[in-house]
């Protein structure tokens, strides 16, 4: 395998995705911003289980940070061969007569601003060895529009726009760039999601139930590995059928 970095990984999707990659063979980099516990957990989970992983803790949204954090990662451990791009930072529902601009910004952050630094930072590394793959945690709610969300929505819609022109202009190169987009899969921080809403999210989900944190670590263990070689610039919903046209 090779090594691969998920970002936000102390917790939530990052964690069960980073577990999936060390089920799978691969030396997991488990990046963190705040929850040192956390990430110490997710490591000894993997490493218990027979596989690699190390924590690395820096702002994705940093370029100063996200240099040396890579550096870290390639002293440490290797360099990177993949990129998880699963970081988030708080997602408030917000009336539009209360957005502001800054209200963009904060997620176009985490979900355009930190990609671009960390394909930055390894890219020189990919070019020369003709290799490289990026995997973003996108979202449903691009297609489903959700209100009182639009600026993140917005700025999940701007990851999509970064896969697909990412994936032409680096697809010469042998560098793919994919797309996961799950539905709503309760983790830790809905933790007090009303049970109602929680029924009223799986009526409409035609296979009758939520997924769960390993679903999403299934389809992104498989972009990441060799079945995936010729697939590029595409978006993969995972969400039971939930944005079926």
């Amino acid at each position: 395998m090779g090594v691969i970095l998920v970002t936000g990984a102390s917790r939530g999707l990052g964690a069960a995705i980073a577990k999936g990659l060390g089920a799978a063979g691969w030396t997991v980099a488990v990046n963190f911003a705040h929850d040192d516990r956390g990430a110490g957990s997710v490591v000894d989970a993997i490493t218990s289980a027979g596989g690699k992983a190390a924590a690395f803790k820096f702002d994705v949204t940093d370029k100063a940070s996200v240099r040396h954090g890579i550096a870290e990662i390639d002293r440490q451990i290797g360099p990177v061969d993949v990129i998880v791009n699963n970081a988030t930072g708080p997602q408030p529902l917000i009336p539009i007569e209360e957005q502001t601009w800054d209200d963009h910004l904060d997620q176009l952050r985490f979900f355009v601003k930190a990609p671009l630094l960390l394909l930055q930072a390894v890219l020189p590394d990919w070019r020369a060895r003709h290799a490289g793959r990026v995997i973003h945690i996108g979202s449903e709610v691009v297609d489903m529009g959700n209100p009182q969300f639009g600026h993140y929505v917005a700025a999940k819609a701007a990851m999509v726009g970064l896969t697909r022109s990412w994936a032409r202009e680096l697809g010469p190169e042998g560098i793919t760039v994919n797309l996961v987009a799950p539905g709503f899969i309760p983790v830790e921080r809905h933790a007090e999601t009303l049970v109602e809403e929680l029924e009223d999210y799986r009526r409409l989900v035609p296979l009758g139930h939520q997924g769960v944190p390993e679903d999403i670590a299934g389809i992104v263990t498989f972009l990441a590995s060799p079945a995936a070689d010729f697939i590029t610039g595409q978006t993969l919903a995972v969400n039971g059928g939930r944005t079926l046209a």
